[in-house]
């Protein structure tokens, strides 16, 4: 059964590096928008036996609604099976109501794929470094999700830059677990901040677990928005004693001048992020230094390959 890999908008690189390591064929799409906004969609390669892979993240609406649209095409197109890589999934922070009358958006976004019709052969979802175990459960109608951990790309990351010697550190005591026991992996320190909220949005650091004098400390977090918590948590690391602080995230989000901020404010020596999101490609052509992207293009092929 011939493979074929498509990218949803802003994915093109991503899905291209997964098509060439997997020698799989790399499809090809005309879009284009119509006066009222609305677009066009025509796959360009016969789709008929085909096993295709539509690489996407839920990083907008738009890129939601281009993940079910090219799914829902190539399934109607006569393809034996369709399998969603997505590479960053959208709201996981949202995966349960705190508040009354909260929505849960990231059940919303798993039901709304899921009523992709069905291939004859399945329909799988391939899910990289959810912020939330539970993510994949949302998936319904037969799906068979698989989480990816990019635990390999962020320990050999952390080694580069840490040296033979240096502390695995979290921005705070919610990733603790996590990252104590990425920490053991590569037999270092661990150290994490505590942390006192004093309202909705305001959070102020108590303390450091543990030493970090003379270190260089390494943070790593799934998920880096603006940095705010990062930026706090490296001063503090700082004030501790430490060397330098180097930030590690999986997914790199950073909204408007977010990453300058960080760049600008001294306490971060590199930050360094996977290409789970199409925005870190942009900013790493004017961040070149301070700023390092990684590939998951051999993960996601690797999860791709070991399912045939």
């Amino acid at each position: 059964m011939k493979k074929i890999i498509y990218g949803i908008p802003g994915y093109e690189k991503l899905s291209q590096a997964i098509a060439t390591k997997l020698k799989a064929k790399i499809g090809q799409v005309e879009i284009r928008a119509f006066p009222d906004g609305e677009r066009y969609l025509r796959f360009l390669n016969s789709l008929q036996g085909s096993d295709v892979a539509v690489v996407g993240g839920t990083v907008s609406d738009s890129a939601l609604v281009d993940l079910y649209d090219f799914a829902s095409g190539a399934v109607s197109l006569g393809c034996h099976r369709i399998s969603f890589v997505i590479p960053f999934f959208g709201y996981s922070t949202m995966e349960r109501a705190v508040k009354p009358g909260e929505v849960v958006t990231a059940k919303n976004r798993a039901r709304l794929l899921s009523s992709v019709p069905k291939a004859p052969q399945g329909n799988r979802v391939f899910l990289l470094d959810l912020h939330s175990e539970g993510i994949p459960y949302y998936f319904e109608a037969g799906y068979l999700p698989e989480h990816i951990y990019a635990k390999s790309l962020v320990m050999e990351a952390a080694r580069k830059v840490g040296g033979k010697n240096f502390i695995l550190a979290s921005v705070d005591a919610g990733r603790a677990k996590w990252v104590e026991s990425l920490a053991n992996e590569l037999g270092v320190e661990a150290r994490f901040i505590l942390k006192k909220r004093s309202s909705d949005r305001a959070t102020s650091v108590m303390a450091v677990s543990g030493a970090v004098q003379g270190k260089k400390v390494v943070i790593y977090d799934d998920m880096i928005r603006t940095g705010g918590s990062l930026m706090s948590a490296a001063r503090a690391y700082l004030e501790q004693g430490a060397l330098d602080v180097t930030a590690i995230a999986t997914h790199g989000l950073f909204p408007d001048d977010s990453l300058e901020k960080i760049k600008k404010s001294g306490t971060i020596r590199q930050v360094i992020c996977t290409d789970s999101h199409p925005r870190a490609r942009i900013l790493e052509v004017s961040h070149r230094g301070f700023f390092k992207v990684i590939s998951v293009a051999s993960l996601l092929a690797s999860a791709l390959k070991d399912h045939p």
